[in-house]
C-alpha cells in the first residue's frame, strides 16, 4: 500500500480517537444546571432515566395548574435555566452537560393562555420544578410546543431515583389535571396550525355560549321538542338511563339546503346545555375529531358538533371518502355510558346516507331542515322585524305581502330583507316602513339579484348557469343537489337564523 495512504489512515484514525476521547471527557463534565439537579437528586445523573410525557397544545393550562398545584402540595420550588441557544435543546439531559453548552440556571420563562372567552393565564413555557415526595427528591423540566424546532406537544420531563414515585407522580399529575381544567363546561373550537398534521399542535378558541331562546327557533310544532329530548333530555336524565342500562352516547343529523337554520338549531341547544362541554370542528379541523373525543370523554357531559360533515364524506371515483369512516370510527371507539353527543350537520345528505346506512347505529336521529312556508315566512318576518312592528313603523299587511311574495327562501333571505329596509330607510334620513319593504323586495327578487338569492339560500341562477349564446352548443349542466333521507329520518321544517 502507497506509504502515504497509510500514514493519512493513522493520522485520521488518531484524530477520530481524540474526538471522541474530548466527547466522552465533555459528557462527564456538568453544566451548572446539571450540578444543581445532581445535588438535588443526590445520586449519579447516568442513574437516573428520565421520563417523558407529552400533552396536546390545549392541555397546557390544566398540566401547568396541576404542576403548580403539587408544587404547592410538596413544597417545591421553580427555576429556569439560562442560556443562548437553550431552545435549540432536544431533552433535558442535554442541559446537564458541557457537550451542548454552559446552562446555567435562571428565571422561569412564561407565556400567556386563554383560559375562556375573556380570561388567560400566565402559563410557564420553559423551567423547572423540584420537589421531595415522602422523602425522595423529583425534578421536571416542562416546556412549550416550538413548531419551529420540531416540538408539536406541551412537554413533561421527569427524572427521580425512584421509578415508582415518577409513575406515582405522573397518575397524581392526571388526576390534578381532570379536577382543575379550565376547558370543562367550556364551548371549544380548534384552530390548524399550518405546520402541524395533527391536534398536538392545534390551539384552542375559547368561545361565548350563545343565547338563542326556544322563541328564536321557528320550527314546526313538537319538532323542537323532539331534538331537544334527545340532545338535553337524556342528559338530564342520565341516571334514569344508567339505571336502565341504556346507552347515553347519541348522536343527531340536521341535514337540508344552506340557509335553512341548522346552525342557529345547534345554537339553541349550546344554550340549553349550560355547563357542558362543547366542541365544535368545521373544514380542516374535521381531521381533528380523534383529539376533540379524547377530550371530549375526558370533559363529559359534552357536545361534539361536526359542521358540514359532509366535507369529509365526498364521493371519489365512486368510493366515499375514508376520513368519514375514521369519523364513524371516532364515535364508535366511545364507551356506550359515555355521556356525549354528537350533532352534525350537512347540506348534502345524499353523500352520507351511503356511509350511515353501511355503519349503522351511529346517528340515532335525523332531522331534515327544510326551507319555510308561509305560516312560517310570516313567523320569520315578525322575528326580524319585532322592534320595527312593535314601534308601528311596520303593519301586519307588510308581514303578510312579504310572505306571499316569498315562496322558496330561507331565513337568511328574511333577515337580509329586514336589514336592508333600515338600510334604505336610513339614507333617506327616516324611519322604515311599508313602502321600504316592498322597495326591498322588489330589488332582492329581480333577475339582478338572482345570485344573491343562491347565496341567501332561495332561489336563483346560481354561477355558471346563465344561457350561452345561441350560436354556441349548449353547455351540460350540473344536476341540483339532492336532499337524501337518511333511513329512520324525521322530516320537519326549518329553523329561524341562517346557517
Amino acid at each position: 500500500m502507497d506509504p502515504e495512504i497509510v500514514e493519512f489512515a493513522q493520522s485520521y484514525r488518531a484524530f477520530t480517537e481524540a474526538v471522541a476521547a474530548m466527547a466522552e471527557t465533555g459528557l462527564s463534565e456538568l453544566t451548572p444546571v446539571g450540578a444543581h439537579v445532581c445535588d438535588f437528586l443526590g445520586v449519579p445523573l447516568n442513574e437516573v432515566e428520565p421520563v417523558t410525557e407529552t400533552f396536546p397544545n390545549h392541555q397546557a393550562v390544566d398540566v401547568d395548574l396541576a404542576l403548580e398545584a403539587l408544587l404547592a402540595d410538596y413544597g417545591g420550588s421553580r427555576h429556569g435555566i439560562s442560556a443562548a441557544n437553550r431552545a435549540h435543546v432536544d431533552t433535558f439531559a442535554e442541559y446537564l452537560t458541557r457537550s451542548y453548552g454552559s446552562f446555567t440556571l435562571g428565571a422561569v420563562a412564561y407565556e400567556r393562555k386563554p383560559t375562556g372567552p375573556n380570561s388567560d393565564r400566565r402559563v410557564v413555557a420553559f423551567g423547572i420544578g423540584e420537589v421531595r415526595i415522602d422523602g425522595v427528591p423529583l425534578v421536571w423540566l416542562q416546556r412549550t410546543a416550538q413548531l419551529r424546532y420540531g416540538r408539536e406537544s406541551y412537554t413533561l420531563e421527569v427524572m427521580c431515583p425512584d421509578p415508582d414515585t415518577a409513575d406515582g407522580f405522573l397518575s397524581t399529575l392526571q388526576v390534578k389535571m381532570a379536577e382543575l381544567s379550565v376547558l370543562r363546561g367550556q364551548i371549544i373550537s380548534f384552530a390548524k396550525d399550518n405546520f402541524s398534521y395533527h391536534a398536538a399542535g392545534a390551539e384552542l378558541t375559547f368561545l361565548s355560549r350563545p343565547d338563542v331562546s326556544a322563541e328564536q327557533v321557528i320550527l314546526p310544532d313538537g319538532v323542537l321538542d323532539r331534538v331537544r329530548r334527545h340532545v338535553v333530555g337524556m342528559g338530564e336524565h342520565r341516571d334514569a338511563l344508567r339505571a336502565a342500562n341504556q346507552h347515553l352516547k347519541r348522536g343527531v343529523l340536521l341535514y337540508g339546503p344552506p340557509g335553512t337554520g341548522k346552525t342557529h338549531l345547534v345554537r339553541h341547544l349550546l344554550t340549553e346545555t349550560e355547563g357542558t362541554t362543547a366542541v365544535l370542528l368545521s373544514g380542516r379541523t374535521l381531521a381533528l375529531l380523534n383529539d376533540a373525543a379524547t377530550l371530549a370523554r375526558a370533559a363529559q357531559p359534552a357536545i361534539i358538533v361536526l359542521e358540514d360533515c359532509d366535507l369529509v364524506a365526498e364521493h371519489r371515483g365512486g368510493e366515499t371518502n375514508a376520513l368519514l369512516f375514521e369519523t364513524l370510527e371516532a364515535m364508535d371507539g366511545l364507551a356506550a355510558d359515555a355521556d356525549i353527543t354528537f350533532i352534525l350537520t350537512t347540506n348534502r345528505a345524499d353523500l352520507l346516507e351511503r356511509a350511515l346506512v353501511e355503519r349503522p347505529g351511529r346517528v340515532d336521529l335525523a332531522v331534515e331542515i327544510t326551507k319555510p312556508d308561509l305560516e312560517a315566512r310570516q313567523r320569520l318576518f315578525r322575528l326580524y322585524g319585532a322592534d320595527l312592528l312593535a314601534s308601528g313603523h311596520f303593519t301586519e299587511e307588510a308581514v303578510r305581502t312579504a310572505a306571499e311574495r316569498t315562496e322558496g327562501v330561507t331565513a337568511s333571505f328574511t333577515k337580509e330583507l329586514i336589514r336592508r329596509c333600515v338600510i334604505n330607510a336610513a339614507q333617506h334620513g327616516r324611519p322604515p316602513t311599508d313602502a321600504d319593504v316592498g322597495q326591498a323586495l322588489d330589488e332582492m327578487l329581480s333577475d339582478a339579484e338572482s345570485l344573491t338569492r343562491t347565496l341567501l339560500g332561495g332561489e336563483g341562477r346560481a354561477l355558471g348557469d346563465e344561457q350561452p349564446p345561441p350560436w354556441l352548443p349548449p353547455r351540460p349542466g350540473l344536476a341540483p343537489p339532492q336532499y337524501g333521507s337518511p333511513t329512520s329520518s324525521v322530516h320537519f321544517g326549518w329553523s329561524s337564523h341562517p346557517d
